[in-house]
């Protein structure tokens, strides 16, 4: 039975592209509401981190993150293998290690069956245990439509802890995998996407983020995050905004998985997660091109990791990136803010 479903035929939406747009999720998370003050808690929804994070006070801190949406790929162990890839992911862009995965699974009892969803839970076993860890127990309801992903826990020395509000000016943009899994997914559900991209998407999906972990170590990685829903820019813009620098982005220099990418945008393979993300963030991006736009917007299910480093750790992270296989060359840089400075906090170079 399970060979003949199409997962994502039986959702709305796909993967991170299912994320609120981020001008609309800050109307959800206003609040008059003041909650009494804990030290202790180093990193929560103050900031648009990654992971919230907490002082166990020997040096170390305790990360907790949780990240699930509805099928991108319609096999149900892959979608579990990418579902559990993704919400790793966030521990990872806090200079953090996962020690523990518990599961989040919605599915349509009436509709699908048992053993698709035991499919799914296995991918995402193989995948904790890729990443050294434990899926060690979960919650499942009955639901019009099928979700999956994991509550995370990791901890992180707290002088190795990276966040996204927390760049320099002079920092040198890199993004350790490529862009362009929306735009395939969305070719995918077409019917346009040739038989030899096939697999680039999923494969990237699949791809862990442990280099976070090493980059955490290293002294010189300023700011980290993870580029998922929002899109490469509205990622960076996050770090921008927490930072309160401006940056410059070589689009030419930003990595995709294949060329043929630029063919699927003119072929109107965009999501509509990409629009969404632009339609909230283009008041702080300069003028760029429809095609440019599509790209740099395009939401990323289980995306790389897009990291700010002081010129000093170029080397040294060079040579990490280059080790782990997702080396690629600087896509910007970021800068001071002037004052009374009239330009976007993102330019983007064409």
């Amino acid at each position: 039975m399970s060979d003949k479903i199409r997962l994502t035929q039986f959702s709305h939406g796909a993967g991170c592209g299912c994320k609120i747009a981020p001008n609309l999720l800050e109307q959800f998370l206003k609040t008059d509401f003041v909650p009494t003050p804990d030290p202790k808690l180093l990193v929560g929804n103050s900031t648009k981190d990654d992971a919230a994070v907490y002082d166990l006070g020997d040096g170390s801190g305790i990360i907790s993150t949780t990240d699930f949406f509805m099928p991108i790929v319609d096999d149900a162990f892959e979608f579990g293998k990418v579902a559990a890839t993704n919400a790793i992911s966030d521990v990872y862009a806090m200079g953090g290690t996962p020690i523990m995965a518990i599961a989040i699974l919605g599915w349509p009892t009436k509709s699908l069956g048992p053993d698709i969803a035991q499919r799914v839970i296995d991918g995402a076993r193989h995948t904790c245990q890729e990443a050294g860890i434990q899926l060690a127990g979960g919650h499942s309801i009955d639901s019009p439509e099928p979700i999956f992903g994991l509550a995370v826990t990791g901890r992180v020395k707290l002088a190795h802890m990276k966040r996204n509000c927390s760049a320099k000016a002079g920092d040198h943009l890199f993004l350790t995998k490529p862009l362009g899994v929306g735009i395939l997914t969305t070719a995918e559900k077409q019917g346009k996407l040739k038989a030899m991209h096939s697999r680039l998407a999923v494969n990237s999906m699949m791809q862990l983020n442990t280099i976070g972990e090493k980059l955490g170590s290293l002294n010189g990685v300023n700011a980290m995050t993870d580029v998922t829903g929002f899109g490469l820019l509205g990622h960076l813009l996050e770090i921008c905004q927490g930072s309160r620098l401006k940056a410059t982005v070589n689009s030419r220099a930003v990595p995709i998985l294949d060329s043929a990418i630029y063919d699927y945008i003119k072929q109107g393979c965009v999501s509509g997660g990409s629009q969404r993300n632009w339609d909230s963030i283009h008041q702080h991006i300069s003028q760029i091109d429809a095609i440019t736009q599509a790209l740099l917007c395009d939401p990323q299910t289980s995306g790389g990791l897009l990291v700010a480093i002081a010129p000093k750790a170029l080397g040294e992270a060079k040579n990490l990136l280059t080790q782990a296989g997702c080396y690629y060359e600087a896509i910007g840089y970021l800068q001071e803010i002037s004052v009374n400075d009239p330009h976007p906090l993102i330019e983007v170079m064409i």
